[in-house]
């Protein structure tokens, strides 16, 4: 294990209780650490953005960024909880495998999903990441994002498949088009061959961006026409889920 880490642990834990700022000679002593080990420590976490000292004693407290960091594990978990029955009807809806994703920077994390029927499917696992610009949920998402949001994606552009969008205005076209639909397709697979897709954002209570519902399918059973029968379910799921987190469309 990795000793150093530990103790940066056990210092974060050690403010995290503490009702008051703390000095380093006082938390050398609480944890058994020499106050050259602890300062060293507490330097680190201040250039993180985890602690910052307070005037005019030269002590330490924490941010809010631990607190930033456990409200977004909070988050998803309500999120997948109250998304679940959404996407059990999407699912039972289509046929067809229904995720549930967030945006982390440049890449969509699934953090729920509900397997297809069909022998051939969709294959992604919970947990995994996709390349965002690639795949439906992601620019979904997207559209939600500032327009310079965007810009990040320049020096990640690549093609994994025929069908990548590999330039940033294909990706503003893409982007442009699924803030028309309310929803974002992807016809043949971007990121991995033979994949159709459609999904909408999620939105929470103050309408900010939560996440995003999809369905993906082989695109030798999922056509053009079918998306667009589909699309309409995609977004009423989007839609329950985010009424349900309190979002409230402007009228």
């Amino acid at each position: 294990m990795d000793k150093a880490f530990i103790k940066g642990l056990r210092l974060l834990e050690c403010l995290a209780v503490s009702e008051k700022p703390r000095g380093v000679s006082d938390l050398a002593a609480e944890l058994a650490m020499t106050k050259s080990n602890v300062h060293r420590l507490l330097q680190t976490l201040q250039a993180q953005g985890y602690v910052r000292q307070v005037p005019p004693n030269s002590t330490y407290e924490l941010t809010t960024k631990i607190w930033e960091l456990g409200s977004n594990v909070i988050r998803r978990m309500d999120l997948i909880s109250i998304a679940r029955p959404a996407m059990q009807r999407l699912a039972e809806q289509t046929g067809e495998t229904v995720h549930l994703s967030i945006l982390d920077d440049i890449d969509v994390v699934y953090v729920d999903k509900i397997e297809s029927a069909h022998h051939i499917r969709a294959h992604t696992s919970v947990g995994s990441r996709a390349p965002a610009f690639t795949v439906a949920t992601g620019k979904a998402m997207l559209a939600h994002m500032p327009d310079d949001y965007l810009e990040r994606f320049r020096p990640h552009l690549r093609r994994y498949t025929d069908s990548t969008r590999v330039t940033i205005e294909e990706l503003h076209d893409d982007i442009r088009l699924a803030r028309a639909q309310g929803h974002a397709v992807v016809l043949q697979g971007e990121w991995r061959e033979g994949i159709a897709a459609c999904a909408c954002a999620i939105l929470g209570r103050t309408g900010d961006l939560v996440g995003a519902i999809g369905m993906s399918g082989p695109d030798s059973r999922i056509k053009r026409k079918q998306l667009k029968l589909i699309a309409p379910q995609v977004m009423e799921a989007a839609q329950s889920i985010s009424a349900a987190l309190g979002y409230l469309p402007r009228s």
